[in-house]
């Protein structure tokens, strides 16, 4: 069940200058809600981040997901009320195009980040590509909401 799909806005650091705030696209999903499901899931919640395709902010205000994803995970958590041992967080990149003629292709990718919670913060974050089963469930999910 999709709990969220809009834009989320983060909180950098350095006080009022507020460097590393960005903000992109969450789709968020609580898989343990689904009355389909057949096994439960030690990990029912769904955070799939993604950068804003277009996104007008200033050069000097543009930050990527992947450059705070500690701070977009933080703020998932403290925003949703979430258990962070009970999510998994998944970067999704588009499928793109380049070229004159649009002939290159950069494949979609999914990419499971791993954290480490020292309190109510994230840190250390690692990445690593993630794999079927749950690869087809959140491709699912994704496809569910364009």
């Amino acid at each position: 069940m999709k709990i969220f799909d809009d834009v989320l806005n983060w909180d950098g650091y350095g006080g009022k200058f507020n460097l590393a705030a960005g903000r992109c696209r969450l789709r968020l999903f609580d898989l343990s809600r689904d009355e389909t499901a057949g096994v439960p899931l030690l990990k029912p919640i769904v955070a799939v981040v993604s950068d804003l395709p277009g996104d007008r902010l200033p050069a000097m205000k543009k930050v990527s997901v992947r450059a705070c994803i500690s701070h977009v995970a933080t703020t998932i958590v403290h925003r949703f009320k979430i258990d962070p041992n009970r999510m998994v967080l998944v970067e999704y990149y588009p499928r793109e195009t380049y070229g004159r003629e649009s002939e290159k292709v950069i494949p979609e990718k999914y990419d499971v980040v791993d954290l480490k919670w020292h309190g109510d913060k994230a840190l250390f974050p690692g990445w690593r590509p993630l794999k079927p089963p749950m690869l087809d469930i959140v491709r699912t999910l994704v496809a569910g909401s364009p």
